[in-house]
């Protein structure tokens, strides 16, 4: 019985931390283009480079 009231206050901790740094990263941009890393891979060096370059 003693180890619940150790286990429940330290399983809502690390679901509170979760959710912190979940809400932190969603409040700084880190979810907000799931596409372009995935196409990323697929360009040629040369096409990268030259594709940065007119931004």
């Amino acid at each position: 019985m003693n180890i619940i009231m150790l286990m429940i206050p330290m399983a809502l901790l690390l679901g509170a931390g979760f959710l912190y740094s979940f809400f932190w990263a969603n409040s700084k941009g880190q979810f907000d283009d799931l596409e372009t890393p995935a196409h990323r891979m697929l360009l040629d060096e040369n096409e990268r480079t030259e594709r940065e370059h007119i931004k």
